[in-house]
């Protein structure tokens, strides 16, 4: 360790005005700062491992809280004439000044970085947090080892966020500080969205009461309950003590770094009010040995400005005077230097909540070690022109700005020290809070953490068992414009309003909620519909013409009625087949007609039970073939009814000779293949299938089944309806036969009644939805058949059963002589 080697660096200290309010005098917490700077060359010194043969030296100037000081003092600083700076005994003559060390103040910092970035020279603040200073092409030589306002804003949001506060205010100071702080708020709410600035207020820089009594009625008015508060401790104070005045209570307050453990708020006056609070604090860290250095503290052994500092710390803390040699001798106590500082309370011993203070050794080390990569360069390998290195003898702070920027250590309390592109430390934040003993004191426990998470931003991590709330409850209050929006509602923001600011509309049918503040609804699946309370989605009520419901289960006794019926008309007509009234008009055909009208009433229930694809493909196939078979039977009577008669009259003998048994079956059959072959190639073209409708009703499924081919359909009732027709026009015509030949007549009045419900039914069937449409086919279909079967052989049955004394061929052949 030679004097020919030696490098001083310098720090900014701040004085009274910073961050002291119970002394005009004297900041010793700030004092504790510079002494902390200088323990920490001293330490480096020491150390054989770090800048081995090399003596770091150190100036140190006091800014007196004054911008134009400050700024003047570095540029004293930067050109090398240092009026007023005493630097180190073990320099000799005018040290080069390599970098800075501060300055606190963010203002202070913006306009000293401006100007030193132009030369180059490294500047490590170790208590400006405004984000506007990590512009690394505004600010290149600015580097801090306290993490930007951007990362603590972000570190109150999460913090908000944790405990669901959506309105709240926000104090700051009238500076840079304040400024950018309140702008970041702003943009990271609004990109991050979950919470709304109930207001934003600017404390005065000086002392105007009327603007804080205005401040603190807004808090008091206000629906935020929760006040975040960036400014300094004096601005702090003032404001608090507003608070006491007016007996605002109530708030949860959320301090910034700057004032989350200052002491001088911590007072009984103050506690009723800010026990609760929580607060971003700076890192908490471990120096050992510190507390020992501070305790070497004296007049006599510091150089010749330390002395002058020392001694304005002795006089405040013993409250005595050293005597100036030509004042004259008065009654003030004088310090004698036998004060012993073990035996008074100070805040300078006080190395338990070492929290800037470790930030200024963090960059005391920092440029020490930028400094020994510097001095390892290897020639011919270094970053500079030419691959050259950086010479001890003319080093330039340029140089090492260089290794700065690539600085990366560990400190001994195991903390990560680097520096990202924008000359910012990695974030990392103590979260403390205030809780207020039983005693009435305070005390400042930490809560929780916040650090810089893969993805950026502040990952939050609080013990939520350890916090003090002052409140009744003993819970965390709540803090919101509007009440939260329960499930089945989504938020409407009230006009004009911000965003946090809403009104909970329920949600539409169909739609649901299934949380808390939903910004919309979301609809539910097709196959399903909103709770009556929208907040989940239920399987649709299904509804198809059922077995079990009251219609279904009329229609299908009345078909099973109907099919029972046909059975016993068929079982008495076989019985009976040889009497006169059955054997007349071929009763080969009135057997079939009652095995189709028998096919007819069972078709029917296929319309009826839950639709499924060899239903659907049958039912209408059924219906057409059941029907075509009927009415072909019936069109086939009344031919014959016709060709007898026609037979009946000389020369008309040869009309049966064409239209016998086999002529009639083959007819039947031919018809009834016709509609078959339709059936079939509109069950292969476009197969009838199920169907969910939903467009009938919302909250309901109906299953029907689709025809597949309008077409198709369409051709199969057209055939039936011409068939119908053709029989009903044949009848019509022969209705004035003789009476032995009456049944053309019934035969009229069935077709009559066919052609009747058929046409009723295409307009039902068009305006009936969903199951209904059903219920009219199989209507339809009864009714029809019920026609058929009571015109057909309602009068037969009535013979052959209650007059079998008319059932002989004499009685019908003189019936037709009785009344012709």
């Amino acid at each position: 360790i030679n004097g020919s080697n030696n490098v001083c660096l310098s720090i900014s200290y701040v004085s009274v005005c910073s961050r002291s309010m119970k002394t005009a005098t004297f900041d010793t917490l700030g004092f504790r700062d510079a002494m902390t700077m200088a323990f920490a060359v001293e330490e480096i010194n020491k150390n054989p491992d770090l800048l081995p043969n090399l003596t770091l030296g150190y100036s140190l100037y006091d800014n007196c809280g004054a911008l134009v000081i400050g700024f003047s003092g570095a540029l004293s600083l930067a050109s090398g004439q240092e009026e007023g700076i005493s630097p180190q005994e073990n320099c000799s003559g005018t040290p080069p000044i390599l970098a800075i060390v501060g300055d606190s103040y963010s203002t202070f910092s913006i306009a000293i970085a401006n100007v030193l970035g132009l030369f180059k020279i490294p500047i490590v603040s170790y208590f400006a947090t405004c984000s506007c200073l990590s512009d690394h092409r505004q600010f290149p030589s600015f580097f801090r080892t306290i993490p930007s306002d951007a990362f603590q804003v972000n570190a109150v949001i999460q913090i908000l966020k944790h405990f669901g506060w959506t309105w709240v205010g926000l104090l700051v100071t009238d500076d840079d500080y304040g400024f950018y702080v309140a702008q970041s708020f702003q943009s990271s709410l609004s990109q991050q969205g979950g919470a709304c600035l109930a207001y934003v207020e600017v404390l005065p820089w000086d002392s105007k009461p009327g603007e804080l009594k205005r401040i603190v009625n807004l808090i008091k008015t206000s629906m935020a309950r929760v006040v975040i508060v960036f400014a300094h401790e004096i601005h702090t104070f003032r404001l608090i003590e507003e608070v006491a005045e007016q007996n605002v209570t109530g708030q949860q307050w959320i301090a910034s770094e700057a004032w989350a453990s200052a002491a001088v708020l911590q007072i009984p006056r103050f506690i009723p009010f800010l026990g609760g609070t929580l607060g971003i604090a700076i890192r908490r860290g471990e120096i050992p040995g510190l507390r020992d250095f501070l305790l070497q503290t004296h007049p006599n052994k510091n150089n010749n400005y330390e002395t002058n500092l020392v001694r304005q710390f002795w006089e405040h803390t013993f409250q005595c005077k050293f005597k100036p040699a030509e004042e004259e001798e008065d009654d003030e106590a004088l310090c004698t230097g036998d004060e012993d500082l073990e035996q008074v309370e100070t805040e300078l011993l006080d190395v338990s909540n070492l929290r800037p203070e470790y930030n200024v050794y963090k960059a005391v080390y920092a440029l020490a070690h930028a400094l020994d990569e510097m001095l390892h360069c290897e020639p011919g390998k270094g970053p500079f022109v030419d691959r050259t290195c950086a010479a001890l003898q003319s080093l330039e702070p340029w140089q090492l700005l260089h290794y700065l920027q690539k600085v990366n250590f560990t400190t001994p309390f195991g903390d990560q020290v680097s520096f990202d592109e924008n000359g910012d430390a990695l974030p990392m934040y103590d979260v403390m809070n205030w809780v207020w003993l039983p005693d009435g004191g305070t005390k400042i426990q930490n809560v929780g953490e916040v650090k810089k998470s893969a993805f950026g931003r502040g990952e939050l991590v609080l013990n939520e068992n350890l916090i003090f709330w002052n409140f009744e409850s003993k819970q965390p209050p709540q803090s919101a414009c509007s009440e939260n929006c329960p499930p089945g509602t989504r938020m409407a923001r009230k006009k004009g309003q911000p965003v946090c600011c809403f009104d909970c509309i329920p949600c539409s049918d169909g739609k649901i909620s299934n949380g808390s503040n939903a910004r919309e609804c979301i609809s539910c699946p097709e196959d399903f519909w909103s709770s009556p309370q929208r907040d989940d989605c239920l399987p649709k009520e299904t509804e198809f013409l059922s077995y079990h419901e009251p219609l279904g289960i009329c229609l299908t006794t009345t078909s099973l009625l109907g099919t029972f019926i046909c059975a016993l008309v068929l079982g008495i007509f076989i019985y009976h087949r040889s009497t006169p009234i059955v054997r007349a008009n071929n009763s080969e055909l009135s057997f079939l007609l009652l095995v189709s009208l028998k096919l007819c009433f069972l078709c029917s229930l296929l319309f009826i039970g839950r639709p499924r694809l060899w239903t659907c493909q049958l039912r209408h196939a059924a219906f057409g073939i059941s029907f075509v078979l009927c009415v072909s039977c019936i069109l086939v009577k009344t031919m014959v009814v016709l060709a007898v008669f026609k037979a009946s009259k000389p020369g008309g003998g040869a009309s049966l000779k064409w239209f016998g048994p086999t002529q009639q079956r083959g007819t039947v059959f031919t018809l009834t293949c016709i509609q078959a072959a339709v059936c079939t190639v509109w069950i292969v073209s476009a197969s009838p299938m199920p169907h969910k409708n939903t467009q009938y009703h919302n909250d309901k499924i109906v299953y029907e089944c689709e025809v597949g081919s309008t077409f198709g359909f369409a051709v199969l009732l057209s055939y039936i309806g011409l068939l119908a027709f053709i029989s009903f026009v044949l009848a019509f015509l022969a209705r004035n036969l003789p009476d032995n030949f009456n049944e053309a007549k019934l035969i009229t009045f069935s077709m009559l009644i066919f052609c009747a419900v058929w046409v009723a039914f295409v307009p039902a069937y068009i305006n009936s939805p969903g199951r209904y449409a059903d219920a009219v086919e199989v209507f339809a279909i009864l009714a029809s058949s019920f026609g058929l079967l009571v015109a057909l052989f309602g009068p037969k049955c009535y013979i052959i059963l209650l007059r079998p004394e008319r059932n002989t061929k004499k009685a019908i052949m003189g019936r037709g002589i009785t009344t012709s």
